[in-house]
């Protein structure tokens, strides 16, 4: 599953995950790796990587990726190619980029970048058994799903595009008590 996107089904009850959109950046018999896609934090990126700011997606602030980790640092970007130093490939054109480098040294053209601070973590089955109870309606990413401009609204811009019963989700209330 590598790739796709895992959108968090109502009403999840692990604040951690609540109307959240993961990426999923490993998928394997090791389990799984992954970043919310529509936490952003308080802290601006001038704050901590000034020198990346040029190149960030609006808003230009770090993104909470998840709560495993929460030291732990995960660039995603637009552009790069294979075998570029400083570059990791996961699908068409978005890979993870190495932010411990300066960026006029990485000779990798980057069009957009977004910083992630921890990530989501599963162990062998985890996940797995997290769909099987129907925590996770997976879907295909879009090309800008991970830069979007209006990240609090991804949760429902992802739901709302589905072609199938899985678009009614997204008109679901955020506390189902008020409804």
């Amino acid at each position: 599953m590598r790739g796709r996107l895992l959108v968090a089904t109502p009403p999840l009850v692990d604040p951690n995950f609540d109307r959240t959109v993961v990426l999923l950046l490993e998928h394997g018999d090791d389990g799984a790796l992954g970043i919310v896609l529509n936490r952003p934090s308080d802290t601006h990126l001038d704050d901590v990587l000034p020198e990346w700011r040029v190149i960030a997606s609006a808003p230009e602030v770090v993104f909470v990726g998840g709560p495993v980790s929460p030291e732990a640092v995960i660039a995603l970007a637009r552009g790069g190619y294979e075998g570029a130093d400083g570059w990791v490939p996961l699908l068409a054109g978005l890979g993870t980029v190495d932010v411990g480098r300066d960026p006029l040294d990485l000779g990798v053209p980057l069009e957009d970048l977004r910083v992630f601070a921890g990530y989501a973590g599963w162990s062998p089955g985890q996940l797995e058994g997290e769909l099987d109870q129907g925590g996770w309606f997976v879907v295909d990413v879009e090309r800008d799903d991970p830069f979007t401009l209006e990240p609090e609204r991804l949760w429902v811009d992802v739901l709302r595009r589905q072609r199938n019963r899985l678009a009614m989700f997204a008109n679901y209330p955020e506390d189902a008590t008020t409804n």
